[in-house]
């Protein structure tokens, strides 16, 4: 690539020569002495101004690409690397440490951006691989029961497990695509703007009920203990997708005859919310990861799930600036306890 020159050598080489001049002039117009020997000598005068000049102007010119045009023809070679996709770049300090000037804070600043679009890229990679693995799941069930139900001569009983699970496999493909489009507008959501003075424990009782009819078919016994009236000042949706989740989460690891209980007390801040389940509990691993995406703990136990709810959980409480706590133990159960203040 040409090297772009904000000011070539000539000009430089004018430049002292005019500057050398104008310096001589008090001489030439002041200086008895300066005129009686300017015309004898004045070519020896003129050949030292010009070796002058010449010496400036090599030496500033030096100076000035070693410490600006240099620095700035790597910075600008690393910034086109980046643009196409290397995010390997890194740029050594052109100083040490004890005299470290503007140049080095710049590329101390652009390694931390690069660094930073680096991890960016490898999440998007991560997230993009495990979204399009949960998604063929699901769509291979579909794919598996649509051919079934191509068979001639099925019975009606076939016909009908076949439809079941069809339609089983699209609500999860449906609820996989839901929490993938809540997540990344969660996560793209810097601020709450649907803010509303609201009952959230008749919120609370509204996701309960819809979560009544699964228990009784698993015949799990549920416990409720809410008050009539707690107002928050928050967004109402992002509130119920950490209800929801978390009530599915309990729903899903607790087995038949198990236990499910839902408390909620009211503080000087805000609210507490206790949901405890009966389940299998969780391991330490477990704890430490639930809350990354498409994590799924023990899969053993074929739960259906994506792994993107309690991301969305912890997602939620973030932006509500709240608090989630986790108390488990394998075989035994675990408990959320969410704590979420009044107003935001």
């Amino acid at each position: 690539m040409k090297r772009r020159i904000y000011f070539t050598w000539i000009e430089y080489f004018w430049s002292f020569v005019v500057l050398s001049l104008l310096g001589a002039l008090p001489a030439i117009f002041y200086g008895a002495q300066f005129r009686e020997y300017i015309f004898p000598f004045g070519l020896y005068y003129a050949l030292y101004w010009l070796i002058v000049a010449a010496g400036f102007t090599f030496l500033t010119n030096h100076q000035r690409r070693k410490a600006y045009e240099d620095p700035m023809m790597i910075l600008g070679e690393a910034t086109r690397k980046v643009a196409s996709g290397d995010f390997s770049i890194y740029l050594k300090p052109i100083r040490s440490l004890s005299q470290a000037n503007y140049i080095n804070e710049m590329f101390k600043d652009f390694n931390k951006m690069v660094e930073a679009l680096g991890s960016l890229e490898t999440m998007k990679t991560d997230f993009i691989a495990s979204v399009s693995h949960e998604i063929k799941t699901p769509l291979a069930s579909i794919q598996g029961y649509a051919r079934m139900l191509q068979k001639p001569q099925l019975s009606e009983e076939e016909r009908l497990d076949y439809t079941h699970f069809l339609m089983q496999s699209s609500q999860n493909l449906s609820v996989l695509v839901t929490n993938i489009l809540q997540l990344s507008k969660l996560e793209n959501q810097g601020i709450i703007s649907s803010h509303e003075s609201y009952n959230v424990c008749e919120q609370l009782s509204e996701c309960i009920i819809s979560f009544v009819d699964m228990w009784e078919a698993k015949n799990i016994n549920y416990e409720i203990n809410i008050e009539d009236v707690a107002t928050l000042y928050q967004d109402p949706a992002i509130v119920s997708i950490i209800w929801r989740n978390l009530l599915s989460n309990a729903t899903k690891f607790t087995d038949a005859k198990g236990t499910i209980s839902i408390t909620q007390t009211s503080t000087d801040k805000g609210i507490v919310v206790r949901i405890s389940d009966s389940g299998v509990g969780m391991s330490n691993e477990t704890k430490q990861r639930l809350f990354e995406k498409f994590y799924q703990g023990d899969t053993s136990r074929f739960v259906q799930g994506n792994g993107l709810g309690m991301a969305l959980v912890a997602r939620c409480v973030e932006l509500l600036n709240g608090t989630i706590d986790v108390d488990s133990e394998l075989g035994v159960g675990t408990t959320f306890t969410v704590h979420i203040d009044t107003q935001r």
